[in-house]
């Protein structure tokens, strides 16, 4: 499915990450691997970056090779970080690494952001969405303190999936020139290991979604819809966020909607 392609996977040491990696090599990829983490599995070759580092960013950029057929944005931050790493590493960063590698990218190459069912509730913030086209490194602190983007219940973590599956929609033909698409996954709760950082600082919440949920997700269940979207058959896809939570995200449509009690 990914025969001779070159895939950059952010995030490659743990989680949905490490298994997007495993897959992308069991499909024929040669993988590039980013994450703090050093690890040498399922990658080819390991590139050590802090992506809430716009210096970190740049030198990752240097040194990736062009020819680059996919990126996977895995690379993320739960919200027992501070707001304003949350949001550098989960929006900031990841929007940054995007755009300098384009020039890398080959015609035809596809990027895959991994959102979460926490950014489901994006159309109730559009406003501070539109403001965060401007949100950069250096005034992430000023934005925290002035939207609802702060440690309070995980927000922080909360508006960067918005504000990611928001940005991805809008990127829906950027580069349609050069045939580049842009799409989201959005997994619900998942085993990997940052699970108990959003059961603990969701409390209560947490507790009632696993109440209607048969089980948390698994890194497996995940990377299989992002290699799809890797690969060329998925070619007419664009800006588009698929949920993969089991379930979740229609029943909280539902329940909104009044079409179940």
């Amino acid at each position: 499915m990914l025969n001779g392609k070159q895939i950059v996977v952010t995030g490659c040491a743990s989680g949905i990450g490490q298994e997007v990696a495993r897959l992308a090599k069991k499909h024929g990829a040669r993988v590039l691997g980013v994450d703090l983490a050093m690890t040498q599995d399922h990658v080819d070759e390991h590139y050590r970056a802090d992506l809430t580092d716009p210096y970190a960013i740049q030198d990752l950029v240097r040194l990736l090779p062009r020819g680059i057929d996919g990126l996977v944005n895995s690379a993320g931050l739960p919200p027992t970080h501070p707001a304003a790493k949350v949001l550098k590493a989960n929006l900031i960063g990841l929007k940054r690494l995007t755009l300098d590698l384009m020039p890398k990218m080959n015609e035809g190459a596809s990027v895959v952001n991994l959102a979460s069912l926490a950014g489901i509730g994006w159309p109730n913030q559009v406003s501070s969405i539109l403001e965060a086209d401007a949100l950069d490194f250096d005034n992430v602190q000023a934005f925290v303190a002035n939207h609802d983007a702060g440690d309070a219940g995980g927000r922080s973590y909360f508006f960067s999936k918005e504000a990611l599956i928001a940005w991805t929609m809008r990127n829906r033909w950027t580069w349609r020139e050069r045939n580049i698409r842009m799409n989201c996954v959005s997994p619900g709760p998942v085993a990997t290991p940052i699970l108990q950082d959003f059961l603990d600082t969701l409390g209560a919440r947490a507790e009632e979604d696993a109440k209607v949920m048969d089980r948390p997700g698994q890194a497996q269940d995940i990377a299989p819809v992002v290699i799809f979207l890797l690969s060329d058959g998925s070619g007419w896809i664009r800006g588009t966020n698929i949920p993969v939570d089991g379930g979740m995200s229609s029943h909280i449509m539902c329940a909104n909607s009044g079409l179940i009690s």
